[in-house]
């Protein structure tokens, strides 16, 4: 797998790539990842005959940071939708998690040319949350104490003490307190507490269902975004596939890597 530097247009960010041809499949994180969470699949991906990407969000990970980026759906979705563009495969399948499948839901809704499928995992943004919910997801983002990332990493996986190591938190911790992180998560806390619910798309994306194959994820263990919130999603989309993995809680693409690579293969395998 190749790591390197990126540019899409003032930003530069960090890709992890894999794999050679146009059958792309981009893949995109959520609030306060990385594109590095995804390093148990991109190589699957590869050997399965696709070309597999991630890529940092700005503020995330090593790509820049600081103000002056539209921290916030649409910003995030216009520089992936970029990102593809400047890829020159034409359409990619798409595979977002949490907030990111928000991300991939919006440029399925404003680009639907850039896009052959989707994968939502976890996915926000299907519906509205609710005042309540967006305000303690808005503190969780804030938090980049030791505490706070060990409390959100913990959250991630349903059985923490194989996979959350002293030293995943310790390196979370260096680069989400990174010059310039505060300033994007202070950004994305603001956009959460204000402006997340203004921007659902779960009605609209339901348009475009006869159009892009969607397939959902989830962890029957999530307490980020429970299980009942991809059911209803799947309500709103109209009856797309939705898998439950079971012993997995928010980030089931790097508690049972095995199981998640399979059940994506097998969706992207009938778009061919």
């Amino acid at each position: 797998m190749k790591v390197y530097p990126y540019g899409v247009g003032d930003v530069v960010t960090r890709v992890h790539e894999d794999g050679s041809g146009d059958n792309a499949v981009v893949f995109c994180h959520g609030v306060a990842a990385r594109g590095d969470r995804w390093r148990y699949n991109i190589p699957v991906m590869a050997e399965a005959g696709y070309h597999a990407y991630s890529i940092d969000n700005p503020g995330h990970g090593f790509a820049t940071k600081g103000p002056g980026f539209p921290y916030g759906v649409p910003g995030f979705a216009n520089f992936i939708a970029e990102f593809i563009s400047s890829l020159g495969h034409g359409a990619v399948h798409l595979v977002g998690t949490s907030m990111g499948g928000h991300n991939v839901a919006t440029i399925a809704c404003r680009h639907p040319e850039l896009v052959k499928s989707l994968t939502l995992v976890g996915a926000t943004g299907l519906f509205k949350l609710g005042d309540e919910t967006r305000q303690a997801i808005s503190g969780r983002i804030a938090d980049t104490t030791r505490e706070g990332i060990n409390g959100k990493l913990k959250s991630l996986i349903h059985h923490d003490d194989k996979i959350v190591t002293d030293a995943w938190r310790d390196e979370e911790y260096h680069v989400n307190n990174s010059p310039g992180a505060a300033d994007a998560f202070e950004a994305l806390a603001e956009y959460f507490r204000t402006q997340l619910d203004e921007d659902s798309v779960g009605e609209e994306l339901a348009k475009y269902a006869d159009k892009i194959p969607i397939l959902l994820i989830w962890g029957t263990e999530d307490l980020s975004v429970p299980l009942s919130v991809g059911k209803k999603a799947q309500e709103i989309l109209g009856g797309p596939p939705l898998i439950e993995m079971t012993e997995c809680a928010h980030a089931p693409y790097l508690e049972d890597p095995e199981t998640f690579n399979e059940a994506v293969l097998d969706f992207l395998n009938k778009q061919n």
